[in-house]
């Protein structure tokens, strides 16, 4: 069974749509960061933040690396051009109907 268009473009919507992934994304904006630096930030629960990361991580905005015991993570470029551009490309159709 394939996915959607529509089912991975929301993958990307549904990324940001909480507050505690909006406040991820705004860390990583510095750059590349060790979970435990995201969760000493955050001040929430380890099986909170990797529920948070897989839905980023799956919506293709952030990437993640393994090393030792812990993940790193950081905004993807591509994943970045991508929402940006679905997001222009969604307006534009909007902005013709106005």
């Amino acid at each position: 069974m394939s996915i959607s268009k529509y089912e991975e473009n929301a993958k990307v919507f549904k990324a940001f749509c909480d507050e505690n992934r909006l406040m991820i994304l705004e860390l990583l904006q510095t750059g590349e960061k060790c979970a435990c630096k995201l969760l000493e930030d955050m001040k929430i629960g380890q099986s909170t933040l990797s529920h948070h990361m897989k839905i980023l991580c799956d919506s293709g905005v952030v990437n993640a690396r393994k090393e030792g015991k812990w993940t790193h993570y950081s905004i993807s470029p591509q994943g970045s051009v991508y929402a940006r551009e679905l997001l222009g490309k969604i307006t534009e159709i909007y902005s013709a109907i106005i």
